[in-house]
């Protein structure tokens, strides 16, 4: 919030500070970055499990119908 106000503030004063749009950049981008790992990560981490669970290294889950 105080980075979006910030922003606002700055922008409207024409005094554009380089701190306040890096956070308001960040405050943006972090997620962005963080849901491209995650994606990047599962896209290399999935094909290097099904290819160890096929010798055997893999999770083996067995439910019970009692």
């Amino acid at each position: 919030l105080y980075s979006v106000g910030g922003f606002l503030f700055e922008l409207s004063a024409g005094t554009l500070n380089s701190g306040t749009a890096l956070a308001f950049l960040a405050l943006l981008g972090m997620p962005l970055l963080f849901a491209l790992a995650g994606c990047v990560a599962g896209l290399i981490l999935a094909p290097l499990y099904n290819l160890l669970a096929r010798f055997g290294f893999g999770l083996e889950l067995e439910l019970d119908s009692d």
